[in-house]
């Protein structure tokens, strides 16, 4: 038997093992799924990044943490926030008793576990630094206890530092933290309210200024255990403002750098567009837009640019609203402007398109827009999908009692998102069903000081916006977080108002409500040893 009748019989035979092992594992049928779809597990740790809140002696500023109870996590975990740089934090005072008192658990808990950190650690996740020799860990000032119930630090004055935050096991999944900053008098006087951010690598924030009465800081802060360098890009009406400064800006790591934007360029312009680009590392910034007649807030990051953008929780009572928009493409985007209102979708007369030139920052005036009614704006492409960010100023009060904040365009709630430091009395809740009705469950947690967990469900219809009356929690004391959770696949985007009044003036901020993260898609993995054989 020659050579090639040998091979011919040997292909022979592997084409019918071949075939038989086809026929033994056929494909299933078309239209069924043969991959096995991946589990949502929830995550294991999550990194937060508080600003320093503010530079007034008067600024009294709380911080509440606060996870919502989540399935399938393990039994152990911590959470803490720590000053940066590896500094003391500032002192955390503690309280007890009715709604509304900054209420909280003792900075020191044991439940932060083991808090003070060594700088090397990845993520600012242990972040009190030994930054040369021994070093006491710094003091957290806040240590939640437990999932479900919020935890309050306070502090006073204006030298309290920028905060690191790590939460890990059974308080990683979506947790959340508020600042909130009540100052009396001075630039930028008013309640300033932020959502503690995640690190990231790049940020929109249309709707600062660089104007005579407006002091606006980027803050950057950086949780890692090496330096990052970012680029701070400045747009205005006719395009990028040229500046040197604000290239290669180095920071330190677990540090958080102020930068006044007035330093970056000599232009004074109402309405800028900031990009902060991160070249090296990753950082958590924000905006802190101060003006010396119009009180002040947080801006926080617009979601990603897209064609379709939603700005939620614009309040009824709003005096005056400015859009400003931005085109981060090399080509213009031309928007239809849409109000959603509790009656449905509406039409701002004289403002039904927005041209946004490439490259350009734009605003428009669209006055006591609301009319009494919560609304949120809705901004489509007329045309050509053009990806754009975009943010709203709004204004409540009227001549020197006037105050602002800022809303960003938002991303929809998704499976779940929570906000902290809620009372009765204080807050409202916006939601918003842009493409269809939707059946949202609002949960009110039990309070810091105490209380009952409470849950409601609200139907939205399609195209609206509505302010739901909030669910307060049963014998509360102190402050109580809302976590929202859409039971609908209908997009819902939601947003949360604090007003507090201070002689006179309605100081407020405003907070949007993304998707939380709290959980993570694991593929299905299966052991294949072929691949030893390869």
């Amino acid at each position: 038997m020659n050579r090639t009748t040998l091979s011919l019989i040997a292909g022979t035979a592997a084409l019918a093992a071949v075939t038989g092992f086809a026929a033994l594992n056929q494909p299933d049928a078309p239209g069924q799924d043969t991959a096995r779809a991946a589990a949502e597990l929830p995550v294991e740790r999550t990194s937060l990044l508080c600003p320093s809140p503010s530079t007034s002696d008067l600024a009294e500023t709380s911080y509440t943490s606060f996870t919502p109870v989540t399935k399938g996590t393990a039994g152990g975990g911590t959470a803490a926030l720590t000053a940066a740089a590896g500094g003391p934090a500032a002192p955390a005072d503690t309280a007890s008793g009715k709604a509304g008192d900054k209420t909280g658990d003792k900075a020191g808990d044991k439940a932060g576990g083991k808090t003070g950190d060594k700088a090397g650690d990845k993520a600012g996740g242990k972040t009190g630094d030994k930054a040369s020799g021994k070093k006491k860990a710094a003091q957290p000032v806040v240590a939640p206890k437990a999932p479900g119930t919020p935890a309050v630090g306070v502090t006073t004055g204006g030298d309290a530092p920028a905060l690191l935050g790590t939460a890990e096991g059974k308080f990683a999944p979506g947790w959340t933290v508020q600042e909130t900053t009540e100052v009396s008098a001075g630039s930028g006087r008013g309640l300033q309210g932020l959502t503690c951010g995640a690190p990231d690598t790049e940020f929109w924030f249309p709707g600062a200024g660089t104007s005579a009465d407006r002091t606006d800081y980027v803050h950057l802060t950086n949780p890692d255990d090496s330096a990052a360098v970012v680029d701070i890009e400045l747009y205005g009406k006719d395009g990028a403002l040229a500046s040197t400064v604000g290239e290669d800006i180095t920071v330190p790591a677990h540090s958080s750098e102020p930068i006044l934007l007035s330093t970056l360029t000599p232009e004074k312009q109402e309405d800028l567009t900031v990009h902060v680009n991160v070249r090296s590392g990753r950082l958590g910034a924000a905006v802190q837009a101060l003006d010396a007649k119009l009180g002040g807030d947080w801006l926080a990051p617009s979601t990603e640019p897209a064609a379709t953008q939603v700005v939620p929780g614009i309040p009824k009572d709003a005096t005056a609203v400015r859009l400003i928009a931005y085109a981060p493409g090399d080509a213009d985007a031309d928007l239809k402007v849409q109000l959603a209102s509790p009656s449905g979708l509406i039409t701002p007369a004289g403002h039904e398109t927005l041209h946004v030139k490439a490259g350009r920052t734009t605003s428009v005036d669209l006055g006591d827009v609301t009319r009494g009614e919560a609304g949120s704006l809705i901004l489509t492409p007329t045309d050509q999908s053009t990806p754009v960010v975009a943010a709203v100023r709004v204004l409540r009060g009227k001549g020197d009692k006037q105050e602002s904040a800022f809303i960003p365009a938002a991303a929809p709630v998704g499976a779940r998102a929570s906000v902290a430091d809620n009372t009765a009395k204080t807050a409202s809740l916006s939601l918003t069903a842009p493409k269809g009705e939707a059946k949202v469950k609002v949960t009110a947690s039990a309070g810091s000081g105490g209380g009952t967990s409470v849950s409601q469900t609200y139907t939205v219809k399609a195209g609206t916006a509505q302010e739901v009356r909030l669910p307060v929690p049963a014998g509360l004391k102190g402050t109580f977080a809302l976590t929202v959770e859409p039971l609908t696949a209908t997009p819902v985007y939601a947003a949360r108002t604090l007003t507090v009044t201070q002689e006179g003036v309605s100081g407020f901020t405003i907070q949007t409500l993304p998707d939380d993260r709290g959980t993570v898609a694991v593929p299905q993995a299966d052991e294949d040893v072929a691949v030893l054989q390869r």
